[in-house]
């Protein structure tokens, strides 16, 4: 790849008026690198992360599963429902769990439901991949998976530091999207795993509106990581799917990466 060649990201207002944050799918987990052994909990929500904002309905999603060593398992039987409490409303969630047993990296990958958005009168459906360690010896992190849409990562995702670089490429079925807007968003309210509440936004979101960043000619980009934490991108109708219940599908790749100071 020739780092020269990818779009840094820019700062760009919101597609939506009068909102500063994007939808987005969590698959949540409080921490990325594990060094023992157990059950993770994990809790997926459809949210706007960034400002606390509408929550919404999330419906059992069609697969939910882990790649580990290059071996799938189904997650989907862990997922039981919960209600999430956002700032403004409450809405249908889940929280399952991920065995972590041998060292190396677990992708987590989400297929949803497509989402109604009557504002839009669209439907979106964020296929989300989310990546954990143990011991951080790598494995899986890098694969192309195939799926509709995808993201993948160019940098480990579980151990971004704080003032470098992440750097994705946009795919859909394997190949790569050039042109796609990837809305950035950050996790500024942490999901209580326990409970059903979040904590305060802990910033205030960007005054232009969304990040966005745009893919390059080969479905590269590139985004300076400024803050430790949870990091969602995401590629807006990328996926070879567009139509659902006679209406337009948005077929996004979200993905999420894990940032940490140097101490």
């Amino acid at each position: 790849m020739n780092l020269g060649k990818t779009l840094l990201a820019a700062f760009a207002a919101a597609s939506l008026p009068m909102t500063a944050s994007a939808h987005f799918l969590l698959t949540y987990t409080e921490e990325a690198v594990f060094q023992g052994t157990g059950e993770i909990p994990v809790k997926l929500i459809f949210w706007h992360p960034i400002d606390n904002g509408p929550v919404m309905d999330l419906a059992l999603p069609r697969e939910f599963y882990m790649i580990h060593r290059g071996e799938r398992t189904d997650l989907s039987d862990t997922l039981q429902p919960v209600v999430f409490q956002g700032a403004e409303n409450s809405g249908a969630a889940f929280l399952g769990s991920v065995p972590i047993r041998r060292s190396g990296d677990y992708v987590l990958v989400t297929v949803p439901e497509p989402y109604y958005e009557e504002s839009e009168d669209i439907y979106i459906q964020q296929i989300t991949r989310s990546f954990l360690s143990r011991n951080g010896l790598p494995s899986d992190w890098d694969s192309i998976m195939g799926l509709p849409a995808e993201i993948q990562p160019l940098n480990r995702p579980y151990n971004v530091l704080v003032g470098s670089t992440f750097t994705g490429r946009v795919l859909a079925a394997g190949e790569p999207v050039a042109g796609a807007e990837i809305e950035i968003e950050y996790i500024a309210s942490a999901p209580d795993i326990a409970g059903s509440a979040t904590t305060p936004p802990t910033i205030t979101p960007p005054a232009g509106g969304t990040l966005v960043a745009i893919s390059d000619v080969n479905g590269y980009f590139t985004f300076g990581i400024p803050r430790a934490g949870w990091w969602g991108f995401a590629a807006l109708g990328v996926g070879v799917e567009t139509e659902f219940q006679g209406k337009e599908l948005s077929q996004d790749a979200v993905i999420w990466v894990h940032a940490s100071e140097l101490e």
